[in-house]
């Protein structure tokens, strides 16, 4: 039997030395199946692309921001973030907020598509192939709302007339959905629109005795307010439906004040109202013939809503951007504007007479009716305009400057208070130096909101343009990325990059010199 012997000390040796080889070197020391524990901070999980399963395992509702270090908006997005987390919280929700970087996780960023920072994504029951995309505000307070609306019921169920009258008494802005049948398919429109209508407060009921009381017949959205007519009635098409964008711009008509007053709270509501014509009166609310105005404003609103947004800017408050936008100075006021918001055209009364309702009447006509022309921003041509390496351009010089014939000039529009205009300064005043022997290049900047130019609206900053040298008056939008190398490839390639390159780009979307942050306007008013 000895061979037998043989094999059986062969086998017990091997099962000796493989229980003791432990882990393979670099490889996992955990136990098998045992997975990464998800790190915290601020009350905020930290994901990658090994831990993401797991909480969306552990995390019925995931609120996830996809940040990157380096981008300003995420910066300040950051303290509100924490501050909703720890709003959710205190409320023993069952959401919870997370956040990826987005650079260090290229898996994940192509995963969900993600093409700008921040990119925040909300994710049910574990699902992760078809995430909600955020569309709420930016501020702690929004950002747990908007998430209790989507875990819970935004819409309260309204039985009798006590209930009722309580809700509206409750609340600045009551909207309520009369419905005779709440199985009916406008009855899911109107709760979806109440998911994302964060500032108002909603209610719904079928009773024949609130109808009655409300004095309705058929089935009427209601929105109840304590300031100016305090209540506009949205009456459901019988043959149509209820249309949720209509009935959007409805709410956000109506549930604003006849005159609003434009502050940092208040801006995100005047640029979704979908009313293109802005009416702004400048006063300095610190002195009393000024207060003295709003009534001729506000008398004058009334035969314009939905048509005209009347705004009153305080130029004794923190509003110069909009003061700068308009060309005009706080000892100018008091003064009105008027945009269309499409355009970006801006007019001006052609007189300083006294703000009353009958002259602001006047002037609203006359513009809506095409009596009054446009003005145009330009400020004086500097006399140093041509003695740097980068030139500067207004208004007034942009035309000869631009479409010189002989020349190939690049310009970047900007604002001064653009935190990516500034960042991108030095390379700008670097690739100015690179070509300044050049006779046929020129570099130059011009600041598109103190001086605007008839045919070209600048949404954003910074944008940058390149008007080639020859007949035609071409021009060239630059969109690809913001170094000194690549900038120099596009000048010395005539205006264009290599294919190569150009083909390249998309593939590698978030470092920080792609033109992936341009400043809306808007959101910057």
């Amino acid at each position: 039997d000895g061979p037998l012997l043989s094999v059986l000390l062969l086998l017990l040796l091997g099962a000796w030395s493989l229980g003791d080889q432990g882990p393979e070197p670099g490889g996992p020391s955990e136990e098998p199946g045992k997975e990464e524990e998800v790190p915290e901070e601020d009350g905020i999980l930290v994901l990658s692309h090994r831990t993401l399963g797991r909480a969306l395992q552990e995390h019925p509702a995931l609120l996830v921001e996809f940040y990157a270090p380096w981008c300003g908006h995420c910066k300040a997005l950051a303290p509100e973030y924490i501050k909703a987390a720890a709003l959710l919280a205190a409320e023993s929700a069952k959401t919870r907020l997370a956040k990826v970087d987005g650079p260090s996780e290229p898996e994940l960023t192509k995963e969900f598509a993600v093409t700008e920072y921040p990119t925040l994504m909300f994710f049910r029951d574990g699902n992760r192939t078809n995430p909600e995309e955020y569309t709420g505000p930016r501020e702690a307070e929004g950002i747990a709302e908007w998430l209790r609306r989507r875990v819970g019921s935004g819409t309260t169920r309204l039985e009798d007339e006590e209930g009722a009258q309580a809700l509206i008494d409750a609340h600045d802005v009551v909207v309520i959905g009369f419905f005779q049948d709440l199985q009916d398919e406008d009855v899911a429109t109107f709760l979806a629109l109440a998911q994302d209508a964060l500032d108002m407060t909603f209610g719904l009921t079928d009773r024949p005795q609130l109808f009655q009381k409300f004095g309705l017949t058929k089935d009427t959205v209601v929105l109840f307010k304590k300031f100016d007519e305090g209540r506009a009635d949205f009456p459901v098409d019988e043959d149509l439906g209820l249309d949720q964008g209509d009935l959007s711009s409805f709410l956000l008509t109506h549930s604003m004040h006849l005159v609003t007053e434009f502050n940092s709270q208040t801006s995100p509501k005047i640029f979704a109202a979908r009313i293109l014509n802005h009416l702004l009166l400048f006063i300095n609310q610190t002195l009393a013939p000024h207060q003295e105005l709003l009534a001729g404003f506000k008398e004058a609103a009334p035969p314009f809503r939905g048509q005209v947004l009347f705004v009153v800017v305080d130029v004794s408050a923190n509003n110069n951007h909009v003061l700068q936008y308009f060309g005009l100075s706080a000892e100018e006021a008091p003064t009105l504007r008027f945009i269309n918001m499409e355009t970006t055209k801006k007019y001006k009364p052609a007189d300083g007479g006294p703000v009353t309702a009958a002259w602001v009447t006047t002037f609203c006509h006359s513009v809506l009716s095409g009596k009054v022309k446009p003005y145009l921003l330009s400020q004086e041509v500097p006399p140093d305009w041509d003695q740097h390496p980068v030139k500067t351009l207004v208004g007034k010089n942009f035309e000869q400057v631009a479409f010189d014939e002989t020349k190939n000039v690049f310009i970047k529009f900007y604002a001064p208070w653009c935190t990516h205009c500034k960042e991108m300064a030095p390379t700008w005043e670097a690739l100015a130096e690179k070509y300044r022997d050049h006779e046929d290049i020129i570099i130059a900047e011009l600041d598109a909101t103190a001086n605007e130019l008839e045919g070209f609206a600048v949404h954003g900053f910074p944008t940058l343009k390149y008007f080639p040298a020859g007949q035609g008056r071409k021009v060239i939008e630059y969109k690809s990325a913001r170094d000194l190398e690549t900038f120099s490839k596009f000048l010395d390639n005539g205006g264009k990059l290599p294919e190569e390159e150009a083909a390249e780009e998309p593939s590698a979307p978030f470092p920080d010199t792609l033109a992936n942050s341009t400043v809306d306007l808007k959101e910057e008013l």
